[in-house]
């Protein structure tokens, strides 16, 4: 019974359930939007964690339900410290800041109240942090990496490590005697090969000081037999012995020198030496110390080798009848053969020094350097004749020669008769050199006359590569002492060898510093037989200079040959015989003046040389000016403009002599106060200067009178061209051309149109034009005395008279002088007189 009772409460309980869910759903809204719940059957309420704009409820389905940031802002919600407020949709959590974690090792909690955010140490979770010896640094939220001592990180990438190379910074952490070892994370110094640690010195990473091992010292010798053992720093060289040489072929390193005994060295006979019997002799004793040769002798051997060379010189004999190019072809090979013998004997000399003087004070001084010393430190060679100052680094062997000794010789031989054999040689100027001296004498140099002063100084060295050295050398040479003159110069020279003249003198890489009290010093940027030379320059032409000074002195000897003339020939007598005298004397004068002194001999620009310019302004000036009368006075005579003779003797000499005073006279005075008395005189000349325009004050007059001279010579001509044709019509066309021809040229040189040749050289180079100027203008007095005597009918005569007139007395006293020595004759005679 009871079983059926409970079933059926049980199913009326169950549909009251039912009926009532049924009603209840039936009052509530189905119309609420997201994130919210039904409220009644016109309401709605929006979820935790989410709210309306408009309010808690929602009575429009076009309202909505937005997520509440709870982790602000403002903060709603705190999470402590070391955490950070995480949103999410609906709620929100916390979250340890990196680098802190939960104490329980949770991920997330709700409130400040379950914060316990601490520290995580990164280095203790992850040890592969770090890369390559990187060390990991734990922080307060984070870790650092940091490289150990000795290492560095390695560029582009901040995690990994790499090693510092010590060794290859600029500041080495060693000691200068040792080298540095790089090693991972730090570096060794360790000693250099050839030195040890210095007993007693710390031996660690960077203090070990080390000092060098005599290899020499040990008990087993490194070098061969045939050589010694000379201890260098960190090292050891193996030297021949005194006397010895490296065998050509094997090798020359440190420890496998192997020598020979040394041999007198090849010397190569010139051509000439059959062509002398002196020559000859010199060889032949050259070969017999070739013969009998030894290193132990080489002392001996050097001063009879001068000495032999001392007899060939003193006496040369048949050298002396050669040709100066086989002379100078023969000491070019004497001087090179000297070098290379004494260069190879001083390696056997024991000595580091040598000097001998013979009797005929040919000086010969070496020096020889054993050891290896500083290169830089300078030696100084001397003698009576030559110093010399150079470093050891230029005297020593060129290493890449293969030819080394192990010694370095400097030497020098003086050879005061080594002159006799370079005599007459030519000099090789630079073209700077050439061409300061031409702006210095203002006049093409045509080459040097030199004396030799000093003795032939050959300069040899161990170093055989010396045309062009790494430093200059100086000498100081000692000869006669003598003060340079005019154009002349002490030079230092250097002897150089050719083909065709057999040799010359240079100075090219040679130049003077100073000289004084018989000595010169010079500076050179290479070696060979040096000498000190007194050089005369050529400046002038001597073909042009003999052609100018015969020329003078016979335009002299005509000139006063027409001043006589001009005085004492009556029949002539007229102004133009007076414009012709005075043109003749300032003529004579100035060209006597040029012949005399128109070279300045003393180099300076003096009183005298200025006196000398200005007499010869003023006298060719005044030769212009008469030339000018001379065309005025041909003017009067054949055009007839005026009539009478002409100018007085009076305006005639206050024209000739007047003007050329007042164009002196401003023109002195303009030097004086403008160009500081610099406008008469020149260096080379007494002349003239060029500078500053001053030979205008010449020019300008002379132009002027020229071209109105050559007016007058054009219209003279034009005028006796009428002349003839009026004065005889029927004169053959030939004879007339001829006699117009020689009267225009006689007019041409009276006139001195010649000095138009003067005006058109503006170059003392143009030697043309220089001939014609010099040979027209020196036989200008030989002119005047044809044109106005020999070709002049009524002087002619009365030089026939004075010639016939002094044969006449001649002849008159010839008689009376027989006659009387014939009546004396007679008296002495005993036949004739009757004794």
């Amino acid at each position: 019974m009871g079983g059926p009772h409970l079933g059926a409460f049980l199913a009326l309980c169950l549909l009251l359930m039912l009926s009532g869910a049924g009603s209840q759903t039936a009052s509530c809204a189905s119309w609420c939007p997201p994130n919210s719940t039904c409220d009644s059957a016109t309401t709605c309420r929006c979820n935790p964690g989410f709210s309306s704009p408009l309010g808690e409820s929602i009575i429009s389905p076009a309202e909505s339900c937005d997520d509440i940031n709870e982790c602000g802002p403002p903060a709603k919600v705190s999470c402590g410290k070391l955490a950070d407020c995480q949103n999410v949709e609906g709620s929100y959590y916390c979250t340890c800041v990196p680098g802190y974690e939960l104490a329980s090792g949770g991920k997330t909690f709700r409130n400040e109240s379950e914060n316990t955010c601490q520290d995580v140490d990164e280095c203790r979770q992850n040890r592969r942090l770090c890369k390559s010896q990187g060390i990991c640094i734990n922080t307060q939220g984070s870790y650092t990496y940091q490289c150990p001592l000795s290492f560095e990180f390695k560029p582009g990438d901040p995690k990994q490590c790499t090693d510092v190379n010590e060794c290859s910074l600029k500041q080495n952490p060693c000691h200068n005697t040792t080298h540095c070892l790089n090693t991972v994370g730090g570096y060794k110094c360790r000693c250099r090969p050839g030195w040890k640690p210095i007993p007693g010195s710390p031996n660690g990473p960077n203090n070990t000081i080390c000092e060098d091992v005599n290899e020499c010292s040990l008990k087993q010798n490194p070098c061969h037999n045939t050589t010694h053992c000379l201890n260098t720093v960190g090292g050891y060289k193996c030297r021949c012995r005194p006397g010895w040489k490296p065998i050509p072929g094997l090798p020359n390193g440190p420890n496998n020198t192997i020598c020979e005994e040394m041999h007198f060295p090849s010397w190569t006979r010139p051509s000439e030496v059959n062509s002398s019997q002196s020559l000859s002799r010199f060889f032949d004793k050259v070969q017999d110390l070739d013969r009998d040769f030894k290193p132990d002798l080489a002392k001996r051997t050097i001063q009879k080798l001068i000495m032999y060379l001392d007899e060939l010189l003193e006496a040369p004999g048949d050298l002396e009848d050669l040709n100066p190019s086989t002379q100078h072809h023969i000491a070019t090979n004497l001087l090179l053969g000297l070098e290379q013998v004494l260069r190879t004997l001083a390696q056997a000399l024991p000595e580091p020094s040598f000097t001998y003087r013979s009797p005929s004070k040919t000086e010969l001084s070496l020096m020889i350097q054993k050891q290896e010393k500083d290169g830089n430190r300078s030696v100084i060679v001397g003698q009576s004749h030559a110093r010399m100052q150079l470093k050891w680094a230029v005297a020593a062997q060129d290493k890449d020669s293969g030819d080394g000794h192990g010694h370095t010789v400097v030497g020098i031989l003086s050879s005061p008769n080594m002159k006799r054999l370079l005599a007459n040689a030519s000099l090789d100027m630079e073209p700077s050199k050439k061409a300061k001296l031409e702006e210095t004498h203002e006049n093409p140099v045509h080459g040097a006359q030199l004396k030799v002063l000093s003795a032939v100084n050959s300069v040899f060295l161990s170093n055989t590569n010396t045309e062009k050295l790494d430093s200059p050398v100086t000498f100081a040479f000692s000869h006669l002492p003598e003060t340079p003159g005019p154009r002349q110069e002490l030079i230092c020279a250097f002897w150089k060898g050719d083909n065709d003249r057999g040799g010359h003198w240079a100075t090219t890489g040679c130049w003077k510093l100073g000289s004084e009290n018989g000595s010169t010093t010079c500076q050179c940027s290479h070696l060979s037989s040096f000498a000190i030379l007194m050089a005369h320059y050529n400046v002038e032409d001597p073909k042009l200079a003999l052609i100018t000074k015969v020329g003078l002195a016979l335009s002299l000897v005509c000139l006063l040959l027409c001043i006589l003339t001009f005085l004492l020939v009556r029949p002539i007598q007229s102004s133009r015989t007076t414009v012709h005298l005075h043109l003749c004397i300032c003529l004579f004068v100035g060209s006597a003046i040029f012949l005399a002194g128109v070279e300045n001999e003393g180099g300076q620009v003096g009183l005298r040389c200025r006196l000398v310019a200005g007499l010869l302004h003023y006298f060719f000036l005044a030769v212009f000016c008469w030339m000018s009368l001379e065309g005025v006075e041909l003017y009067f005579l054949v055009v007839r403009v005026f009539q009478g003779q002409g100018l007085s003797t009076r305006w005639l000499c206050l024209i000739g002599y007047g003007t050329p005073g007042v164009i002196v006279g401003v023109s002195a005075a303009v030097s004086a106060a403008a160009l500081n008395s610099q406008g008469y005189g020149r260096i080379s000349y007494c002349w003239l200067d060029l500078a500053h325009g001053f030979l205008w004050s010449f020019l300008g007059p002379v132009t002027f009178i020229v071209l109105c001279n050559a007016v007058i010579f054009v219209i003279t001509v034009w005028k006796l061209t009428q002349k003839f044709s009026e004065i005889n019509p029927d004169m053959k066309k030939l004879k007339k051309a001829r006699v117009l021809t020689i009267t225009a040229v006689a007019q041409l040189f009276v006139l001195g149109c010649t000095w138009v040749f003067g005006l058109f050289l503006f170059s003392p180079r143009s030697w043309v034009l220089s001939y014609i100027f010099s040979i027209l203008n020196c036989l200008q007095g030989f002119f005047l005395f044809l044109l106005h005597c020999l070709l002049h009918k009524k002087v002619r005569e009365e030089y026939w008279k004075w010639a016939c007139l002094v044969t006449r007395n001649k002849y008159s006293e010839f008689t009376s002088s027989t006659s009387a020595t014939s009546h004396q004759t007679r008296a002495f005679r005993p036949s004739e007189s009757g004794m």
